[in-house]
């Protein structure tokens, strides 16, 4: 049984030795690849093994997607999000999300189109029942002219990414149907994005600011102006992050207008989340204070500010990027929560949070169902943004498995 074994052994040996004797081996093909891999720079190769993480990818086209709604929120939204009251879908009040048909009564397939919504009273209840009418159809038209805006407040425009003609009069194309204004659910979810995502990208800026310097000259320089910001850093941390952003929150007045309500949430998340970037920071330039190449720079007669913008930020600014970037769906959700619980973003601003005060409500919740997905968007946001934070992560270290 030794021997068989023995030779079992050695001929997986010689199989693995020569596996290739079969085939032609290209050298040059083998050789450019290897060059390729070693004269590769460092955000290539962290773009390389980005590539490999399917979720981040999926994740990164998702996040494109939205913002890209958020900026031409006017254009892809089919109706405006405070219409004047003759806009109003008043006959469909918390109408159902319309229902898409490809296929009609006769079975015969057609271009995308919805029924007309005919209304009802229950005998019981006195509730609207919403029922479709076969008897007539609207197609779904892309980039159709519909209800007048100012794309960016700057361009007067009518085109629509999608709606319906003319011919359906005062129905509208209900995608994710219509909360208790009577207004369109999705064009406000649209036309909120452009606030909760923002709000995100701008506090995260100012927190990126704060930390590099404040962390950077505590990691560099260290001593008195070390001990003096650690301890701020200390001190904010020390308190609950929760109730320390409602009580600042509380504070803002509520008779602010939005430009000037947008701008105190945004700093006020800013003042709660810099501390970990700075601290951070501190420990990496500590670390990188005392390298060759810093002591180089330095007998190279630059500067201090060159020595840190130049040589030592760039080392580590794919960790800064990663970091960020898994800091922004807190602040969504910060400013979700504040805005939901009335401490926030108010009426007549239109943010994610503040479509949520709709779904407050048990029993219109029971009844219309629908006006909870903006929650469904602010969770696909931070799971799309942890996602893309995990992929940058990762391909931060190029050279690990």
């Amino acid at each position: 049984m030794a021997s068989i074994t023995e030779k079992t052994w050695f001929d997986q040996i010689e199989e693995q030795d020569n596996w290739h004797d079969d085939e032609p081996f290209d050298e040059g093909s083998f050789k450019a690849e290897d060059e390729k891999i070693f004269v590769a720079s460092y955000w290539q190769l962290m773009w390389w093994k980005f590539r490999k993480h399917r979720m981040a990818m999926v994740s990164a086209v998702i996040i494109v997607l939205l913002y890209l709604v958020a900026v031409f929120a006017e254009f892809v939204a089919p109706y405006n999000p405070d219409p004047h009251p003759s806009e109003l879908f008043v006959s469909y009040k918390l109408a159902p999300p319309s229902r898409v048909h490809f296929i009609d009564e006769e079975g015969n397939f057609q271009r995308p189109f919805v029924y007309k919504i005919a209304q009802e009273r229950d005998p019981e209840t006195l509730r609207r029942i919403y029922a479709e009418d076969t008897s007539e159809k609207y197609p779904i038209r892309f980039f159709v002219n519909g209800p007048e805006y100012e794309m960016w407040g700057l361009f007067p425009a009518q085109k629509h990414l999608f709606g319906l003609g003319p011919e359906a009069g005062e129905q509208g194309f209900f995608l994710l149907g219509v909360d208790e204004g009577a207004r369109d659910l999705f064009t406000r979810i649209c036309f909120g994005a452009r606030i909760s995502l923002t709000i995100g990208l701008v506090a995260v800026v100012i927190s990126l600011i704060l930390g590099i310097i404040l962390g950077g000259i505590s990691g560099y320089y260290g001593g008195t102006a070390d001990n003096v910001i650690q301890r701020i850093i200390e001190f904010i941390r020390s308190v609950p992050e929760i109730p320390l952003i409602m009580a600042l929150a509380a504070a803002l007045p509520a008779d602010w207008p939005v430009v000037r309500l947008y701008f105190g949430i945004t700093i006020l998340l800013s003042f709660v989340g810099w501390t970990g970037l700075a601290r951070v920071v501190r420990g990496r330039f500590l670390s990188l204070r005392e390298e060759d190449f810093v002591m180089a720079a330095r007998l190279s007669g630059s500067s201090e500010m060159r020595v840190i913008l130049r040589h030592m930020l760039p080392s580590f600014l794919s960790h800064i990027i990663a970091s960020l970037t898994l800091s922004i769906p807190g602040i969504i959700l910060s400013e979700t929560g504040l805005s939901f619980i009335g401490l926030g973003l108010r009426p007549p601003a239109i943010s994610w949070g503040v479509l949520l005060q709709d779904a407050q409500k048990v029993k219109t919740v029971a009844l219309a169902p629908w006006l909870l997905i903006p929650a469904l968007a602010v969770v696909l946001t931070v799971l799309a943004f942890n996602f893309l934070g995990d992929g940058i992560r990762d391909a931060a270290d190029p050279y690990s498995k």
